[in-house]
């Protein structure tokens, strides 16, 4: 497509600080988020006067952590996140002089499990996959050691397979969703977590609920779920090497890589754009990325780049990332408008 020209706004180059030594926006974070920075940095260095963006991933709690490294030459400007801010971040940004950051949701991604394109079809629940992968599962009214070693042990529906799920490390925003929309409501669908609650030493409600959750999450370590802290194609190059294995990716990878995969459905549901769009598929996520304010202005073309990473042109239902597979904010404009006001991002609701 075709893209125009952004006109670059006066900018007030602070001597004061050590940003204004650089030319070149930097950016870290989320995996997922990546493939789509980088369309817009390609696209943002060649159709303006300013230098093409770094972009690097390192998964997104890495990047946040590097965004409150402090203000000055030697720390980004821009964090990607594939799942919202935490109030530890806030506090690091804080203690090290990032006052203002800006959070800039760019749309939408699924979750899903797919598995090599030979092998059987996944019709999956959440509880499916939960009492595949926890260490502790409910049966005959009792929490016991996880003993399922093939799927079709978990449900007659699935296959005589055995149980292996290469599932994102915990400095991924994809393990953040993966547990909360999957193990923690198939925690709840199987009746475990009734369990849980009733084990618990809680102090109070509020207490016993944060200790069921936390037991829900907890995955089996006998070798079944294995921790992949790398990005989306190390998940694929290990499903290469054990052909029986499922692995937890973002849509918009497994889209650009059907001929390798197959997805596995999820409450009946084909995990596509339309049916996240819809909110048909329960398992998907906003995707963000994170400003630091003071970097507006000294950083050349800061503004700017965020202003053109969410123009209609790139965000929007008819752009590039969505060609990708981002599915469209339909907030969009509210999200350009905060941009342009240059709103930092209120306390965490």
């Amino acid at each position: 497509m075709k893209f125009t020209t952004l006109t670059a706004s006066a900018l007030a180059i602070a001597a004061a600080t050590a940003a204004d030594a650089r030319d070149q926006i930097q950016i870290a974070g989320s995996s997922t988020v990546l493939p789509y920075a980088t369309i817009v940095a390609e696209a943002f260095g060649e159709n303006t006067e300013f230098a093409t963006p770094v972009v690097e991933g390192g998964g997104s709690g890495a990047g946040r952590k590097k965004l409150c490294e402090g203000v000055d030459e030697n720390t980004i400007d821009i964090a990607n996140s594939s799942s919202r801010i935490k109030q530890s971040d806030i506090d690091l940004c804080a203690a090290n002089g990032v006052k203002e950051i800006m959070e800039v949701r760019i749309g939408y991604d699924g979750i899903v499990f797919a598995s090599d394109s030979n092998g059987p079809d996944f019709a999956l629940t959440p509880a499916d996959v939960y009492n595949a992968l926890a260490g502790q599962v409910a049966k005959d009214g009792k929490l016991v050691a996880n003993p399922a070693k093939q799927w079709k042990d978990v449900s007659d529906k699935l296959a005589a397979q055995d149980i292996l799920v290469f599932v994102p490390g915990t400095k991924h925003g994809t393990r953040e969703v993966f547990d909360t929309k999957v193990l923690v409501k198939g925690c709840e669908d199987s009746g475990a977590q009734a369990l849980f609650l009733a084990a618990s030493a809680g102090a109070d409600d509020e207490a016993k609920k944060k200790d069921a959750e936390k037991s829900c999450m907890a995955l089996r370590t006998d070798g079944a779920s294995v921790d992949i802290d790398g990005d989306y194609t190390e998940t694929l190059s290990r499903i290469a090497a054990n052909k029986n294995a499922v692995g937890v990716f973002g849509l918009s990878f497994y889209e650009n890589n059907t001929d390798k995969l197959k997805v596995a459905t999820m409450d009946g549901i084909v995990p596509s754009v339309e049916t996240i769009s819809t909110g048909e598929y329960p398992v998907s996520r906003p995707l963000f990325f994170y400003v630091k304010k003071a970097h507006i202005g000294v950083v050349p073309g800061l503004k700017e780049f965020v202003q053109f990473f969410v123009s209609d042109e790139m965000a929007g239902p008819d752009g590039p990332l969505a060609d990708y597979g981002l599915v469209p904010d339909p907030d969009l404009a509210a999200t350009q408008a905060a941009v342009e006001a240059e709103a930092p991002m209120g306390p965490l609701e």
